[in-house]
């Protein structure tokens, strides 16, 4: 009997309430009904917010033409900046140029000092080399001097003007070359006068006599003529 009548109890529970106390919106008068909300004009409208929350504000005219100095401004200094920098770069362009000139020139001088100097040391060293050579030059001629001219078709004779001429031609090969002395006007530059000697016929500070003949190495005096000089 009990477990009867808590099904029912659960029943009525389950089944909600009766129609008669449902009332439909339809069926509620309207002056029951509560008023709807009215906005007035006077409700501000709120701001539309942008992406990072915030609310948007319109611009002032003043404010945008405040904006518009700055990113001129800004501009100018940016150009101010760029122009300052590409004047500074140029000065450094210009400068290493200068040094580059500098350096170019002075490599250049030193070259040609460097080749003069080590063509001097050649000539000097040439010089030294080749002034040992004379002495054998000069016992030639005097060796071929003695020779009497019916003996000069000897074999002997022969191979000694032979060798002498060939001396002479590598000489000559070499630069060296004999200073004209007999008949010329004396220069101390070339002649090396060690006596003197009156003749009419001859004309004043002219050379008379060559003793030993001179030469010269290019344009070098490598000796000079030793001779006899009319006064």
């Amino acid at each position: 009997m009990d477990e009867k009548k808590e099904m029912e109890q659960e029943t009525v529970d389950t089944q909600g309430p009766s129609e008669e106390e449902i009332l439909t919106e339809e069926q509620v008068p309207e002056e029951e009904k509560p008023p709807a909300e009215e906005k007035t004009s006077d409700e501000e409208v709120p701001a539309e917010e942008t992406a990072d929350g915030e609310t948007a504000a319109e611009e002032t005219p003043a404010e945008e033409s405040a904006d518009a100095a700055e990113g001129t401004s800004e501009k100018k200094s940016f150009f101010g900046r760029k122009k300052e920098k590409k004047d500074k770069r140029d000065e450094q362009i210009a400068d290493l140029t200068d040094k580059l000139k500098r350096q170019l020139a002075e490599f250049e001088n030193f070259r040609n000092r460097t080749d003069k100097e080590k063509s001097q040391m050649y000539s000097v060293g040439a010089s030294s080399v080749l002034e040992k050579i004379l002495p054998v030059l000069d016992s030639f001629e005097r060796g071929l001097k003695t020779i009497p001219e019916e003996q000069k078709e000897d074999p002997l004779a022969s191979g000694m003007e032979m060798i002498y001429k060939q001396l002479v031609t590598a000489l000559t090969d070499l630069g060296v070359t004999p200073i004209e002395a007999v008949g010329q006007e004396f220069d101390p530059n070339l002649h090396n006068a060690v006596m003197h000697v009156d003749d009419e016929e001859l004309g004043e500070n002219v050379v008379a006599e060559e003793f030993q003949k001179g030469y010269k190495y290019r344009d070098a005096v490598l000796r000079h003529s030793m001779v006899k000089v009319a006064n």
